[in-house]
């Protein structure tokens, strides 16, 4: 991989993480269209500790009122009662199914389910279940209201975007949508619930890089440290763009894309 691509698949992957569009699958799709190698999954899971660190970087004092009340919980039954100490469990639980997931199913996330074809149609797919989401759920909680059964189904949702196409971010906050969370709620909570899966994706799959086959490690190391400037400006615009419009505009780019890609594998343009 050379450092031009390096940049823009690390630009690409901090601009989608956080969007409700699928980094991996463009991780995927933008190198097809370029006639550039698939970077693999391996590349796809390290460039994403750059966006974590864009998550640590903005929610810093969340994550840290949450880490302090939930430890301090362990100890103190009043202080685990607290909507910060709450919330430390709520991710914990909700990461499970992905880890659970990912463990099972490692192989076919690594190849199989890299298929153009798998990743257009979901792309399409999920864009319409994000549309009805937002079409019809409440948006009537914030994230202070949410329940252990919140914190399991929205885990359960993340752990689709092992999917190549579905989108981590876009499956949380669909299914958040469809709990009853306002947007913004959708959005803070599904950035939060991020980081232990993610992160730990990221430290697994670091023994791929640079291996036989691998991507390189200067290229990996451009790309995550691109991938975590875009993504800090991603995260800043879509919590003020949520505050004042619908997901209309990424369901129509979903959908538009996952057309284009199936049109373009089926005539053969990209494989």
């Amino acid at each position: 991989m050379s450092i031009l691509e390096a940049i823009v698949l690390g630009i690409v992957q901090g601009l989608t993480e956080f969007l409700p569009i699928s980094s991996t699958g463009h991780l995927r799709v933008v190198p097809a269209l370029a006639g550039w190698d698939d970077p693999g999954a391996a590349f796809s899971a390290v460039v994403q500790i750059g966006t974590m660190a864009a998550v640590l970087l903005y929610f810093r004092r969340d994550l840290w009122n949450i880490l302090v009340a939930w430890t301090r919980g362990l100890r103190d039954r009043e202080v685990r009662r607290t909507a910060d100490s709450m919330l430390g469990w709520y991710i914990l639980v909700g990461t499970i199914p992905i880890v659970v997931a990912g463990v099972l199913f490692e192989d076919q996330i690594e190849n199989g389910a890299r298929n153009l074809w798998i990743i257009g149609t979901m792309l399409i797919v999920l864009g319409f279940v994000l549309l009805a989401a937002d079409r019809l759920g409440s948006k009537s909680r914030d994230v202070d209201n949410l329940t252990w059964r919140d914190g399991i189904l929205i885990g359960c949702a993340q752990a689709l975007a092992l999917i190549p196409g579905v989108s981590r971010s876009g499956a949380s906050m669909t299914a958040g949508l469809i709990l009853g969370l306002n947007r913004k709620a959708a959005a803070r909570y599904s950035f939060l619930l991020s980081v232990p899966a993610v992160v730990g994706s990221g430290l697994y799959q670091l023994q791929d890089i640079g291996g036989p086959g691998g991507v390189g490690v200067a290229p990996t190391i451009v790309a995550t440290l691109f991938a975590f400037i875009s993504g800090y400006a991603a995260i800043a615009f879509l919590l003020r763009w949520l505050t004042s419009h619908p997901f209309d505009i990424f369901v129509a780019y979903r959908v538009l894309l996952g057309a284009g890609v199936l049109i373009l594998v089926a005539n053969g343009t990209i494989s």
